[in-house]
């Protein structure tokens, strides 16, 4: 006997009018209907589809062991559930095994945060299976709602309701029109993430999206304590802080020929190399005045968001480009702060603001740099004092120097017998710079140099690790370390602590 094919059927968001015309025919063939519930046994997938099922079909309740994260199971939530997806596949597989054609009911989407695609992971490789899509419950909430999520170029962000507070916040700020899913309990932490957003006042709250008892209602107006979990928070683009009375969606739009008296001081701050413990009260002082923050993604992911805030996030090697947009936002009378990892000044954007504000039409625009704790200093710190004498840095990366130039300051820094720090020692298309200044540098120094290799500084997974220059491993080495080979001068104690005299004999 051939075995029987698998479905995952999308049902929409609980209207049954909802339900897709192919949806409906599979599910009045189907020998089989699978459907997941709570522990209390209800299904609101069976229930969209109970004027579907066809007399005589095999039901197939898979009952969910835990709903809350609480088990006493050995693995823990995760070891529970997939357990249970497991035990599910089983049973379906013996039906498919035997030839039947098996339906799993789906509310909304299977593949949308539905129960069915883990169900899919483990039986597809074996049987045929197809998956019909549904109506999601975001795409019934804005109808309903008459929303209007997205448009031309705008983003649209679906969150969980789940994630970290904080996560939640900085992903709200820097999207256009946002889905909030997964609320019931989260709901307070996604309404504090909505207001330090800024984007509270502007989000509509969708209860039961095209079922019975739908309820519509502002965000700030809901009671969280009667949030269920078939809600949804929709956070239309149109309203974004970052979109307010802006013609142009992919930038603020800036006065092209501002008077010059409206220029701001322009600020180019270091965040230090981790998190907040290394951000200094300067620092932060500014960024709490900052209407505009511009910067390298990751760089801005690490400043709070906060009501007015706009966050302006762009790539690693455009640097000249960030620095002219945030002078322009500048000229125009914002008040704006330009952000780097580390020291603003050391490898950081000071220099390409600098740079761009060569153009005579930035001439009236103040620029003041607030210096971060740097990466050189991190790794030395937890390596002990190895720059506590004389110290060069240099970066690898050849991408506005040449190789050549690097080769002859990596000998002259050998020869005068510095302690040599190194930014940028390697990158996924600078796979041989770090062997190469080994080289170097062994034609002018003994193969026991002591050498330091600081891995995520101050960040969690950090590590540290002290070996000589001979023994150093180039391909250990990526953009996440900072090296630095130690002089002469330089030895390590018994405790493993590395330090460099002062004195030079």
């Amino acid at each position: 006997m051939s075995t029987g094919r698998l479905y995952g059927v999308g049902l929409g968001p609980g209207d049954p009018e909802l339900i897709t015309r192919k949806a409906a025919r599979l599910i009045g063939e189907a020998d089989v209907i699978a459907y997941h519930s709570g522990t209390h046994g209800r299904s609101i997938a069976r229930s969209i589809a109970a004027e579907l099922i066809p007399d005589g079909a095999l039901e197939e309740r898979l009952v969910y062991p835990v709903t809350t994260g609480t088990t006493d199971h050995p693995g823990g939530y995760d070891g529970a559930i997939a357990d249970f997806y497991d035990d599910c596949a089983r049973r379906l597989a013996a039906h498919l095994e035997a030839g039947r054609t098996v339906v799993v009911l789906c509310e909304g989407d299977p593949l949308f945060y539905g129960s069915y695609m883990y169900l899919h992971d483990r039986l597809a490789d074996r049987f045929a299976a197809e998956v019909i899509p549904g109506v999601t419950s975001f795409s019934a909430a804005a109808a309903a709602a008459a929303e209007p999520l997205v448009r031309r170029t705008d983003v649209l962000t679906v969150l969980p309701g789940t994630l970290p507070e904080p996560e939640l916040a900085r992903r709200l700020a820097d999207t256009d029109g946002a889905v909030i899913m997964k609320l019931g309990r989260t709901f307070p932490a996604v309404r504090s993430a909505l207001a330090q957003a800024g984007r509270l006042d502007d989000a509509v709250y969708v209860e039961r999206a095209s079922m019975g008892g739908q309820r519509i209602a502002p965000v700030s107006e809901v009671d969280s304590d009667a949030v269920p979990y078939f809600s949804v928070i929709l956070a239309p683009g149109d309203r974004a802080p970052r979109n307010r009375d802006t013609a142009d969606r992919s930038r603020p739009e800036v006065a092209q020929d501002p008077e010059p008296s409206a220029a701001q001081e322009l600020l180019v701050i270091g965040l230090g190399p981790a998190d907040e413990r290394w951000l200094t009260p300067e620092a932060s002082a500014a960024l709490a005045d900052v209407d505009h923050v511009v910067g390298y993604g990751p760089y801005v992911d690490r400043v709070p968001v906060r009501p007015g805030l706009q966050r302006h996030s762009s790539g690693n090697t455009v640097e000249v480009d960030r620095a002219r947009f945030a002078l322009d936002l500048a000229l125009s009378g914002e008040k704006v702060a330009v952000v780097s990892g580390g020291d603003a000044g050391v490898f950081g954007m000071a220099s390409a603001v600098f740079e761009a504000a060569q153009d005579d039409r930035y001439g009236e625009v103040p620029i003041r740099v607030l210096p971060g704790v740097s990466a050189i200093q991190a790794v030395a710190a937890r390596a002990g004092a190895p720059i506590g004498g004389d110290f060069a840095v240099m970066s690898l990366s050849d991408r506005l120097k040449p190789w050549p130039v690097i080769e002859k300051r990596l000998a002259a820094v050998a020869q005068a017998d510095l302690v040599l720090g190194i930014y940028n020692p390697a990158s996924r298309s600078r796979t041989t710079q770090v062997a190469d200044a080994r080289a170097v540098l062994l034609r002018h120094r003994p193969a026991d140099t002591v050498v330091v290799v600081g891995r995520d500084v101050g960040r969690p997974g950090e590590s540290l690790e002290v070996t000589t220059l001979e023994k150093l491993d180039p391909a250990a080495i990526d953009m996440k370390c900072l090296v630095i080979f130690g002089a002469a001068g330089t030895s390590v104690t018994p405790s493993g602590a590395v330090w460099t005299a002062r004195s030079v004999p």
